[in-house]
């Protein structure tokens, strides 16, 4: 882990780190680890390409299907939800730590609700997802209005498990990331469960993030499979484990994970990271979806897309 964090910590900063995700495409020459990138990353050695990223492996993609149009637009005459920032006391850390919760409109504290937890990359933090381009307050609130999830609460965290856990934390915060799991599971989950109507068992828990959060979704989902039934990576970071390490017991994860769902864009210098999990869970007959969103790179574009289309996978 030290190794890899090493290497993420290098191509960035040939990249340049900023608040928004780095952009990450495919270098040129042909080779995953080949070339000059295009997007200003830093090529690796070791066959390695920029960020670290695995050189990618043949794999048969599932089905890219479009998202319809609009999918992300503000609807007028549809019930809204509601964004509620909170605060909890983090035990691992050692300090309160804030979330981002959405609530549906259908969402009372009565009926009890299923919880997605919705991790940002490492450039972002809880409002990553809300105010950087992801939307998915607007993207559920439309969901529901058409019927295709179920209900659900999405929680948005800090995944950089430190005490200085701002976007300025910058080049220090990639060891917190990879401890995240212990407030999370230790901390947050707890936290959702006390104050709000859910549901407390893994099978109305799923995980997923972008890039980095989307690492940390694979470690964490299919390192805990008893905490958590369905698990999402969107453009996984080079933090992803690698498939032998995530998966050490095929049988186990065929009979307790629910779903393992990713999405990388075509042109985006990370999808390696997604395509040697596939390709391990296809020799291994474990059920998995592996999309390439067409000529798309490191981007919302892509993250809102895995947001739309998992969403209206799990809990059901």
């Amino acid at each position: 882990m030290k190794k890899v964090l090493f290497t993420v910590a290098l191509a960035l900063v040939a990249a340049g780190l900023s608040a928004q995700e780095p952009d990450f495409r495919m270098p040129m020459g042909g080779g995953f680890g080949g070339g000059m990138p295009m997007g200003g990353g830093m090529p690796m050695g070791g066959g390695m390409g920029m960020f670290g990223g695995q050189q990618q492996v043949d794999v048969k993609f599932d089905e890219y299907v479009a998202a319809p149009a609009g999918f992300d637009q503000e609807r007028d005459g549809i019930k809204k939800g509601k964004v509620q920032l909170i605060e909890y006391k983090s035990e691992s850390v050692g300090t309160t730590r804030k979330a981002n919760v959405y609530l549906p409109a259908s969402y009372d504290g009565k009926k009890k609700f299923s919880v997605l937890y919705l991790l940002h990359g490492i450039g972002g933090d809880e409002w990553e997802w809300m105010n950087d381009g992801g939307v998915p307050n607007i993207i559920m609130d439309n969901l529901y209005a058409d019927g295709k999830v179920a209900d659900m609460i999405v929680v948005m965290p800090n995944g950089r498990a430190a005490q200085d856990d701002s976007r300025a934390g910058g080049m220090g915060s990639f060891a917190a990331f990879g401890e995240f799991d212990k407030d999370l599971i230790g901390s947050l989950i707890p936290y959702i469960e006390k104050n709000f109507s859910v549901y407390a068992d893994k099978d109305h828990r799923a995980i997923a993030g972008l890039s980095m959060g989307g690492g940390q979704s694979l470690n964490f989902g299919l390192g805990h499979m008893d905490v958590f039934a369905y698990v999402g990576g969107f453009s996984s970071a080079p933090n992803t484990g690698r498939a032998a390490q995530l998966i050490p017991d095929v049988e186990k994860t065929k009979k307790e994970n629910k779903l393992l769902w990713m999405v990388c864009g075509g042109a985006d210098g990370l999808i390696g990271n997604s395509t040697q999990l596939k390709a391990f869970c296809d020799e291994n007959g474990i059920p998995c979806t592996l999309i390439n969103y067409p000529d798309e790179g490191h981007n919302f574009t892509v993250w809102k897309y895995g947001l739309y289309k998992f969403a209206q996978l799990i809990f059901k």
